[in-house]
């Protein structure tokens, strides 16, 4: 019974890891480090997710900022020219997605299509921690 057990978290530990995407890894990333103000501006290196589905994936792209807002993004292409995405992008309510601590609300083309922007170069730096040491030793014995 034991096995039973031990064979049923090992898989429900798999899904769980297989469940994340890389748009939960990215939002995971922002939620521990933080992030800086996103200004108004065409920011070069984000990274967009894009679902297909219930599959998603995330690539590379610039985004227009305006009033804190997504106004248009363009996906970076293999040959590192840029597909632009011109159809008008609105979050669930009808709205620019906004940005909140570096990181987009979900948008939707009128295609249903769906994105979220990842302002990676906004991410704060990690926390420096705490410099460790040993027991005393023998030689404070």
């Amino acid at each position: 019974m034991n096995k039973f057990y031990v064979l049923f978290f090992a898989l429900a530990l798999s899904f769980g890891a297989v469940a994340q995407n890389c748009a939960d890894a990215w939002k995971k990333v922002f939620e521990k480090r933080g992030s800086y103000a996103v200004a108004d501006d065409i920011h070069r290196s984000v990274v967009i997710a894009v679902w297909e589905g219930e599959e998603c994936y995330c690539v590379q792209g610039k985004a227009r900022v305006e009033m804190g807002r997504i106004k248009s993004i363009w996906i970076m292409l293999e040959d590192e020219e840029y597909d632009f995405i011109d159809k008008e992008l609105l979050d669930s309510k009808g709205k620019a997605a906004l940005i909140t601590n570096g990181v987009s609300d979900v948008f939707y083309t009128k295609d249903k299509e769906k994105f979220q922007v990842f302002f990676k170069e906004k991410i704060k730096p990690k926390k420096k921690g705490y410099k460790q040491v040993g027991g005393p030793g023998e030689e404070f014995k």
